[in-house]
């Protein structure tokens, strides 16, 4: 995954893809500090979704925006952030997706109940009055 305006430094090695999502109700801003010659700080807002690749060693803080200034509400090793990505042979379009919680399907199948459904068709009629 590239980054286009700030690509990890050459000499990084092991770099994994992380996810983090603001579950709160204000805005964010997720910054990794710990990594030399690495500037990555991104604004989150509620419920987005940021998707980054970074260092395995990294540490995003996370500043929580108040009226006029920014606390810093967390610290995260972004190995706890880390997201498996899928190899080819892990994606099967032709079967349903079973829920590994709870053992159920995720898409129910649908009642396919087949029935004549052929009904006389009523047709309004229009008399004119003279």
């Amino acid at each position: 995954m590239a980054q286009i305006l700030d690509p990890l430094p050459p000499e990084q090695s092991g770099n994994i893809l992380c996810c983090y999502v603001n579950a709160t109700s204000k805005i964010q801003i997720a910054r990794i500090c710990n990594i030399a010659n690495w500037y990555f700080e991104r604004v989150v807002f509620p419920g987005q979704r940021l998707v980054f690749e970074a260092p395995l060693q990294a540490q995003m803080e996370i500043h929580t925006g108040m009226m006029a200034s920014a606390i810093l509400s967390d610290t995260i090793a972004c190995d706890r952030l880390a997201i498996n990505e899928p190899s080819s042979s892990e994606f099967h379009t032709d079967s349903i997706g079973i829920d590994t919680i709870s053992k159920k399907p995720i898409v129910q199948s649908i009642n396919t109940k087949i029935q004549n459904s052929t009904k006389p068709l009523t047709i309004a009629g229009f008399g004119s009055i003279d």
